[in-house]
C-alpha cells in the first residue's frame, strides 16, 4: 500500500467500523470484527487506528460535526424563530430517521462505553446541543418556560423518534411540524 492510498484505506476503515458500531454497539464490537471485515490483519490496523475508544470517539464525533453542518445549513435560509427551529428538527429527524442511519446508533450508546470516553462523548454532544440552545433561546416563550427544560424535553422527542418511527404514515417533515406545533401550544 503506497501512502496516498493510506488516507483513503483508513476511510474505509471508518466507514466500515461504524456499520458494525451502528449494528453491535459498542461493548459488541471488537478490534478483530473491525479488522476482519474491513480485510486488515490485526497489527495493521493499529497502524490506522489507535484504539477501540479512540475510534468510537472519532465516528461520534463525525457524525455529530456531519449532523451540525446540515442543521446548520438547513436554518440559515430562516429569520423567524419558529422556522429556525421546524428547519433544525426537521433535519435532525431526517439525519436520525434514515433508514442507513449511522447517527442514532453511535449517538445512542454511551452507557456502554468507558467513563473517560463517555466524559468525551458528552462534552462534543453538549457543544452540538448548542444549535438548539441558541434556537430555544431565539424562541418567543412565555417566561414562566425553563428554556432548559423545554430544550432538553424537545431533543429528547427528537432523539427518540428512532425507537417508534416507522416508514409510510408520516415523514420526517410532517412529524418535525407535529412536534413544533405541539412545542409552539398550537
Amino acid at each position: 500500500m503506497t501512502d496516498e492510498n493510506q488516507p483513503d484505506r483508513r476511510s474505509q476503515i471508518l466507514a466500515i467500523a461504524a456499520q458494525i458500531f451502528a449494528r453491535k454497539g459498542y461493548r459488541g464490537t471488537s478490534m478483530r470484527d473491525i479488522g476482519a471485515e474491513a480485510g486488515v490483519l490485526g497489527g495493521s490496523l493499529y497502524h490506522h487506528i489507535k484504539s477501540k475508544d479512540a475510534l468510537f470517539v472519532e465516528l461520534h464525533n463525525a457524525a455529530l460535526d456531519a449532523a451540525a453542518e446540515r442543521i446548520e445549513m438547513a436554518i440559515a435560509g430562516h429569520v423567524d424563530p419558529w422556522d429556525r427551529l421546524l428547519a433544525a428538527c426537521e433535519t435532525l429527524l431526517e439525519i436520525q430517521l434514515a433508514p442507513d442511519s449511522l447517527t442514532t446508533p453511535m449517538m445512542n450508546d454511551f452507557r456502554e462505553v468507558p467513563e473517560a470516553v463517555r466524559r468525551q462523548l458528552v462534552e462534543r454532544r453538549d457543544a452540538f446541543e448548542a444549535i438548539f440552545r441558541s434556537l430555544v433561546e431565539a424562541l418567543p416563550l412565555a417566561e414562566r418556560f425553563d428554556r432548559s427544560i423545554y430544550r432538553n424535553l424537545l431533543l429528547s422527542q427528537l432523539n427518540s423518534a428512532a425507537d417508534w418511527y416507522r416508514p409510510g404514515r408520516l415523514s420526517p417533515a410532517e412529524i418535525a411540524a407535529e412536534v413544533v406545533a405541539i412545542f409552539r401550544h398550537d
